[in-house]
């Protein structure tokens, strides 16, 4: 964020300051405080000038800015009113060297899922991209997509969802007791690396946020649906607060995983290269794998498409 800009939206929060005032603390001129106000009132940001001076009115506004404000973690944020791919954004930004940024659109015109299938991404949704630098090994990345899962679950439940986390990264909506559900965020996570060491890690989250359920694929959900519409600045800027969270306690990630997991305890089958694997989900390992005890016994999953079946 332009740090005039913040100091300038920061500055009325809590009640009109003048002009003059706002100048002199930022060693500017008053026509320059006037231009900057100018730009965040065509950003949407409801900035009233009274007898006593400028006053910030609730932040509606859903863009850079506006997520940046309050934010209580280390992102920049680059918003986009519609982008073909946040992920792909993403990684032309970490291939130059970026860290530390969000990147957030309103709409994705070319999104994409989990082993290449369509997601559909209009606008309303909560579509974030955030790259990451960290110093771990590319046997512990796993536990970003986990983090992210987690971070989204816990943002959307603070939303009034009684959102769940199926294996790997779906968030989802359980319906009855029996491993059903719908499906509320999918997470596509891409790294970059050597042998010993991450590069980078891009965690892409699509969340149906503000969206009609009825124009959404089958077995998919909205936050609209389930409660209502959702404020998604507060929506993002929790996620990237429990998401930066989690990924500075790496530790914490899978107990967390597992305290809002729909996956343990079902009967499942994984879809591998390999052969499926058919029995009950019974733990999560230290990097995220599925263990799955089989009629021949345990078997660790560390990659695959779950599904939830029925009890026998």
């Amino acid at each position: 964020m332009n740090e005039t800009r913040r100091a300038i939206l920061e500055a009325p929060a809590d009640g009109p300051v003048s002009g003059p005032e706002l100048a002199k603390s930022l060693d500017i001129s008053r026509a320059a405080v006037w231009k900057h106000i100018e730009a965040l009132r065509e950003a949407d940001f409801d900035i009233e000038s009274g007898s006593n001076g400028y006053e910030l009115g609730e932040v509606t506004a859903y863009n850079a800015l506006a997520v940046e404000l309050g934010l209580d973690a280390p992102f920049s944020v680059e918003y986009h009113d519609a982008v073909g791919s946040t992920n792909d954004r993403a990684r032309e930004l970490a291939a130059d060297g970026a860290a530390d940024v969000a990147v957030l659109a309103d709409e994705q015109v070319g999104s994409r899922g989990r082993l290449e299938r369509e997601w559909t991404a209009p606008s309303g949704g909560v579509w974030v991209s955030v790259i990451s630098r960290p110093e771990i090994t590319p046997a512990r990345a796993p536990l970003y997509t986990l983090a992210s899962a987690v971070a989204a679950a816990t943002a959307a439940r603070e939303a009034g969802i009684d959102a769940q986390i199926k294996w790997p990264n779906d968030v989802v909506v359980p319906v009855g007791d029996e491993g059903d559900y719908r499906k509320l965020t999918g997470i596509l996570t891409e790294m970059e690396g050597e042998m010993d060491r991450v590069e980078w890690i891009i965690t892409g989250v699509g969340v149906n946020a503000n969206i009609d359920a009825d124009t959404l694929p089958e077995g998919a959900t909205s936050i609209r649906d389930e409660v209502g519409d959702v404020d998604r600045r507060r929506f993002v800027q929790r996620f990237l607060e429990e998401f930066d969270r989690y990924r500075n306690d790496l530790e914490a990630v899978v107990p967390a995983w597992c305290d809002l997991s729909q996956t343990l305890g079902q009967r499942v089958r994984v879809d591998r290269p390999s052969g499926e694997v058919v029995g009950e989900a019974i733990d999560v390992t230290e990097t995220g794998a599925l263990v799955v005890e089989t009629d021949e016994g345990a078997v660790t999953v560390s990659a695959g498409d779950c599904e939830h079946l029925r009890p026998v």
